[in-house]
């Protein structure tokens, strides 16, 4: 499946600009983006790339248990990203690196989580509130949902004032469209009319499974037959997936309710590093994606703005470094203290007390006992 007559572009593949009746409601959050902004959209697909092609190298080399590409998958992230405010609330499935940096958690994090050292959790107070990455495909649309309904019982939203009314984003694939909770979340929001933006980055493949088995229809239309204004957008534009989230969002903090977007784009890499991809995709649309590459694409916009050599070496020079830091720090991680295993919530919790206490006792328990004059054995 690829772009449809329902497609939302501001950026044409050849990296200009476009102007049609579907693009000109957004043009002007374009128009209001600093030269800054626009070059900070680019650093941030840069360097995140970088850094999950250094993941992915990692586990190979044997330093994680899994890795999970977000190749090809960046600028729907970093434009739906830089889309949500601070008091906004971010519930990722597994793929969102780029909107994890963006908030402010270290991709460590990430590292230590797939390579077997947390449980995978943080605190999203932390993280500029980007919550827990969900392997449990399409669960976190009801968390989400559920956390939207919250702001608006406890009078978060939909006050008049946009610098503090919140807004909630759930980001997930086009497989989990296919599970029960994703249409059970679009139902209560629906319902209740919950600020929330779902974000659907349909890279085509759920694993091994194309989309078109999937669905006989564009998956935007989902939303919209739950009452939710829903819109198809190319998700290898960052700026399309920029202004139409901050568009959507602006409703949705304002009391507008929810709202969907279907992010077309393209998972260039595997599922996951234990999945090949050789094995069920087509030369054909690999090449096809690849010609709509998200940063050579946005690249190619910047240096038509006068954008210098200097600026993307820059860049370059940025992630080389991060990619060397992380490798730095994956391979001085050592075992993670035995009381981490206790650390599941944000506050004191009598149960993992009780049981850090259990584990405590039997370990001294299995002590044997020096005798006098001689050493312990």
């Amino acid at each position: 499946m690829s772009y449809t007559e329902a497609t939302i572009q501001l950026l044409s593949p050849e990296g200009s600009l476009v102007e049609s009746d579907a693009a000109a409601p957004y043009l002007e959050k374009i128009t209001a983006l600093s030269d800054a902004q626009l070059r900070d959209f680019h650093r941030q697909m840069v360097v995140t790339r970088r850094f999950d092609i250094e993941a992915g190298n990692l586990q190979r080399q044997g330093q994680l248990a899994l890795w999970i590409p977000s190749l090809g998958q960046e600028a729907a992230q970093v434009g739906s990203g830089y889309a949500a405010r601070e008091q906004d609330h971010i519930f990722p499935a597994y793929r969102e690196h780029a909107v994890g940096r963006l908030r402010g958690l270290d991709p460590m994090r990430i590292i230590e989580l797939l390579r077997g050292l947390s449980h995978g959790g943080w605190n999203p107070a932390d993280t500029g509130n980007f919550h827990l990455y969900t392997l449990v495909i399409g669960s976190q649309a009801l968390h989400a949902t559920g956390y939207a309904m919250g702001l608006t019982l406890d009078g978060a939203t939909a006050t008049g004032d946009p610098e503090t009314d919140a807004a909630v984003v759930a980001y997930f694939g086009d497989g989990a469209t296919s599970q029960g909770d994703v249409s059970e979340a679009l139902v209560f929001a629906a319902s209740y009319q919950a600020p929330i933006l779902f974000f659907l980055q349909n890279n085509h493949w759920a694993i091994s499974v194309p989309v078109e088995r999937q669905s006989r229809t564009p998956l935007y239309l989902r939303g919209t037959g739950f009452g939710i204004p829903s819109v198809q957008i190319d998700g290898n534009d960052v700026l399309a997936s920029y202004a139409v989230s901050s568009t959507f969002l602006d409703a949705a903090r304002a009391g507008g309710g929810p709202r969907f977007i279907e992010a077309l784009t393209y998972r260039m890499g595997a599922h996951t590093t234990s999945d090949d991809p050789t094995k069920y995709r087509e030369k054909e649309d690999e090449r096809f994606w690849a010609e709509r590459d998200p940063i050579a694409r946005f690249e190619t916009f910047l240096r038509a703005k006068g954008e210098a050599d200097a600026f993307f070496a820059e860049v370059s020079s940025e992630a080389e470094d991060l990619a060397a830091d992380v490798r730095a720090r994956t391979l001085a991680l050592g075992l993670p203290p035995a009381d981490k295993m206790f650390a599941v919530y944000s506050e004191p919790h009598p149960l993992m007390d009780e049981q850090r206490e259990w584990l405590a006792a039997y370990e001294a328990s299995l002590e044997v006992p020096a005798h006098d004059g001689e050493a312990p054995a």
